[in-house]
């Protein structure tokens, strides 16, 4: 009879990874457990549409009280088989076969990963290895393991969290049962290796962030090299707040009058480059960026697969957590009009200013002439797909607290879409006259002619008959003609637009072929 396996997730604030870990778990068990043990973050949302079953602690009560919650559900289910995997992305689900595979053959109670460096090495792997080392050198610190349900009543759950794994070994091997152990490879999901690599900045800027600038820039990970502070005139205590920032990284610009978001970015990048940073982020100083995801961010740059990249909140319904209707409307219209304006055809979510950028990048687009407003964002897209840099997404959740939004939608919509439409004519001009020259640019210029003349035409025409004015159908035929026409030449744009596109994100940035 087959056996049920049921895995739990002890979390605390693991949005991070927590998607491809419930993903992949999934695969190999039939039900999954996560006790989110009082997360502030979207751990608990994600992994509700996930499909997984979550148990929320109404506060962080540790990982011993997490785990011990964990068992007890998996005795309601009547469970066979428990695995234990964490949410903080060292472990590979792909691994729970093997720690799965004595205890359904029942040669072993508990299988206990073993983190080795090598993966030629066997440990323990047939039943006569079981009896003869039986709780012999174990890991006893690995949290990824498989219980059997005859241990579940032996297990105390009496020690502190950084004991708990070894009072679970030490508990089933009182009791007598067959402890196992099988190698398992811990992942490094940051990859420190790569970021110590580079040096690595982030820009935060701040316009009256008094409560939120200072765990913002605490919570900024010690691989960052320099963190550049740009107070851009706050009226409240941000100054003072800053002054109190005990962090040797920090150095702190401040403007005496307030010259937005984009000048504060553009003035922190210049810092950047003059301090030779190889790569530089932007984490805005209202803590809504989560910096265990900026890693992300920054690996496919130093792994060169990208020159810019960006968040992207949209792609995943399972990341929308907090986002209001009206923002996913503004922001599905802004996408529209930034893959138009910018060519980059595949991004989303160009609102998200949670960035960064290759140093190469930053001197190539010419920050002197970015858009100094909120559509800053927006402009940097257009620059960098101009001069052929690489872009890419990189999905996360959003992520709303404290900070509440100063921006005005209306006037703010109409300004950056006047600035997309203009940016879009500079683009066209710059990287296909000027630059290069391709047909696209003529089939544009005659579908901007052609459609709002189409356009013109039918409401005179329509005009016309209702006011009892006789309309020969060559009008009617023509009219539909010129505005066809004039479709025609904008889809062939566009198709060209998005293979130029691809072209550049296949072939690199030009400068960096130089």
């Amino acid at each position: 009879m087959a056996m049920t396996v049921v895995a739990a997730i002890p979390a605390y604030n693991a949005e991070v990874y927590i998607k491809n870990i419930i993903k992949r778990t999934k695969l190999y068990v039939d039900h999954v457990i996560l006790v989110d043990d009082g997360s502030s973050d979207a751990t608990a949302y994600i992994a509700t549409n996930m499909g997984a079953q979550v148990i929320r602690h109404g506060k962080n009560l540790g990982k011993a009280a997490a785990l011990a919650t964990a068992f007890e559900e998996a005795k309601k289910l009547d469970s066979d088989v428990l695995v234990t995997i964490y949410a903080n992305g060292f472990h590979n689900p792909d691994d729970i076969p093997s720690i799965l595979k004595p205890v359904l053959s029942e040669y072993a109670d508990v299988v206990n990963g073993d983190y080795v460096t090598s993966p030629d090495i066997v440990i323990n792997s047939t039943p006569e290895d079981v009896e003869a080392t039986n709780g012999a050198h174990l890991t006893k610190d690995s949290g990824f393991r498989a219980y059997s349900s005859k241990t579940f009543d032996v297990l105390k759950f009496i020690k502190s969290d950084h004991a708990i794994e070894s009072e679970l070994i030490d508990d089933a091997i009182i009791a007598g049962f067959r402890v196992f152990e099988v190698p398992v490879k811990i992942i490094d999901p940051v990859r420190r290796d790569l970021l110590a690599s580079k040096r690595i900045g982030v820009i935060v800027p701040a316009y009256n962030e008094e409560k939120l600038i200072k765990p913002t820039v605490e919570g900024i990970p010690q691989y960052v090299e320099r963190i550049y502070v740009i107070n851009d005139a706050s009226t409240d205590d941000t100054a003072k707040v800053i002054e109190t920032l005990n962090d040797p990284r920090v150095f702190v610009k401040t403007h005496e009058t307030n010259k937005g978001v984009g000048a504060a970015l553009i003035d922190g990048y210049k810092t950047a480059l003059r301090d030779d940073m190889d790569i530089v982020a932007v984490m805005a100083g209202d803590n809504q960026m989560n910096p265990d995801q900026l890693y992300k961010l920054i690996i496919p740059i130093i792994e060169k697969k990208a020159d810019y990249t960006k968040g992207n909140r949209l792609l995943d319904i399972e990341y929308h957590v907090g986002m209001s209707r009206w923002r996913k409307v503004g922001n599905a219209v802004l996408t529209i009009l930034t893959k138009i304006g910018s060519g980059y055809w595949r991004i989303m979510d160009p609102q998200n200013g949670y960035t960064a950028i290759s140093k190469e990048a930053l001197i190539g687009i010419g920050l002197d002439e970015v858009y100094t407003y909120y559509g800053y964002c927006n402009h940097m897209l257009v620059r960098l797909n101009t001069f052929g840099f690489r872009t890419m997404d990189i999905t996360m959740p959003s992520r709303y607290g404290e900070e509440k939004s100063t921006i005005k939608y209306s006037p703010y919509m109409l300004k950056v879409s006047s600035m997309l439409f203009r940016s879009f004519l500079w683009r066209l001009k710059t990287k296909y006259v000027v630059m290069s020259f391709h047909p696209l640019v003529l089939f544009y210029l005659l579908s901007m002619i052609l459609i709002p003349f189409g356009v013109v035409f039918s409401f005179s025409i329509v005009i016309a008959t209702l006011s009892g004015i006789a309309v020969h159908m060559n009008y009617v035929l023509l009219d539909a003609l010129i505005f066809l026409s004039g479709m025609q030449f904008l889809l062939f744009a566009m198709l060209f637009d998005m293979q130029e596109s691809d072209k550049d994100m296949r072939q690199g940035s030009r400068l960096s072929q130089q």
